[in-house]
């Protein structure tokens, strides 16, 4: 690659970028593809092109470019956050997180306080969801069967046992009923991991009362979202918002044991639970 084409490539990419910014995504991918064309080696020009195709909705091309920006660079936090978004909309959801998933690892390496890790942890969490719902419809439409035909065969059976007798099945018959019971209590806790949870209070922060995502802890001991303290002591004051005590951004030490439970919790529910 010869240095013009390099400085050609880049004046190119900057006028993707002011295209871009402009919400031209049509002059921004022509400009995009050009540099391409003179130095296709080069990963960023695949992500910014991917990032046009994103804003278009056009998921087919946003696939092919951040496949090609991945093999250029393994570590590209874009390649791999958006590859996982394309492929959710393709409902490849198990593909889709594990690409979300370096993603976030990668954005946590080179700048853990940046605005694509919260970005990327956002987009993760509703994927993880989307996953649960995906496979536990499923694995509720399978145990609905099955409790169908079992239900089924348990009738049949009394039924027989019936002829036997009476020649009919006495429907208030306590030891039919008791049986019928049983079979629901079974199939109704084989369901119960598939059924949404309320999220715990001690995992929520007592300002947006939405799930930590960031916890820090105070001198006082109680648990904010870093952002949204941090955001309370810029606007508002040097104060803790619950206590009232003065409070400065440097005494906001990371609360892992709250991040920790946060994950286990997540882990453990499948990552399906229910916001206010």
């Amino acid at each position: 690659m010869s240095s013009l084409a390099a400085k050609q490539a880049e004046i190119l990419r900057q006028d993707g970028n002011t295209c871009f910014k402009k919400d031209r995504f049509a002059a921004a991918i022509d400009a995009y593809t050009e540099a391409i064309t003179l130095c296709p080696n080069v990963p960023v020009y695949w992500t910014n092109r991917a990032l046009c195709h994103r804003k278009r909705n056009d998921w087919a091309r946003v696939e092919e470019d951040c496949r090609r920006a991945i093999q250029l660079d393994h570590h590209s936090v874009k390649g791999h956050y958006m590859l996982g978004l394309a492929l959710l909309q393709r409902k490849e959801y198990a593909e889709g997180v594990k690409e979300l998933e370096k993603a976030l690892d990668l954005g946590r390496g080179a700048n853990p306080k940046g605005y694509m890790v919260e970005e990327i942890w956002q987009e993760l969490a509703t994927a993880k969801y989307l996953t649960w719902e995906h496979e536990s419809s499923q694995r509720s439409w399978k145990l609905q069967s099955l409790r169908e035909a079992c239900v089924a065969a348990l009738m049949q059976k009394q039924f027989l046992d019936a002829s036997d007798t009476e020649g009919f099945v006495d429907e208030n018959d306590e030891s039919n009923l008791d049986q019928l019971e049983a079979l629901g209590r079974v199939f109704d806790k084989a369901a119960e991991d598939d059924t949404p949870t309320e999220v715990p209070d001690y995992l929520c922060c007592k300002i947006t009362l939405d799930m930590f995502r960031d916890p820090v802890i105070t001198p006082c001991g109680i648990t904010y979202e870093r952002a949204v303290i941090l955001e309370h002591l810029l606007n508002v004051g040097k104060f803790d918002p619950i206590t009232r005590e003065p409070l400065y951004a440097s005494q906001l030490v990371p609360n892992l044991a709250i991040k920790e439970a946060v994950r286990s919790y997540l882990e453990k529910h499948g990552w399906a639970y229910k916001t206010d």
